[in-house]
């Protein structure tokens, strides 16, 4: 297995190319980072359904898109923080996505936590991705 410079924006770049494609089902190598972002987008709708897979030497997570008729609840999604240039924002500059429309994901203090979440609760922390 290769190691990667950007875990996330693999991960996302997998979700944009199984998305539009129509794919059913497709695999990402496990983190606990991953598994965050993969269980919020689970909660938001974004995403029908994701295990772990153990069948394999590594672990990876098994994903299951969610499309509504022949569009993919995912239209978009932008790596916003990234290793060249991270990015850090308080909870009161924590970006709406298309007028709330969409998400932020923001890796908190409290965990990874959705732009929503973390506006609530206060606080802020690297701001690693939206989707809408």
């Amino acid at each position: 297995m290769s190691s990667l410079t950007d875990p996330i924006a693999d991960l996302l770049t997998r979700v944009r190319n199984a998305t539009r494609v129509h794919k059913k089902d497709f695999f990402v190598p496990y983190s606990k980072i991953k598994d965050d972002i993969v269980s919020i987008l689970k909660k938001e709708g974004y995403i029908e359904h994701y295990e772990l897979d153990h069948s394999e030497v590594h672990p990876r997570i098994k994903i299951i898109p969610r499309y509504v008729g022949k569009k993919s609840a995912v239209t978009g999604l932008r790596r916003m923080s990234r290793p060249g240039l991270r990015r850090y924002v308080s909870s009161q500059e924590i970006p709406r996505v298309l007028g709330d429309m969409g998400i932020s994901i923001i890796s908190t203090s409290r965990g990874v936590l959705t732009g929503h979440e973390a506006r609530r609760q206060r606080v802020g922390g690297e701001l690693l991705a939206t989707i809408w």
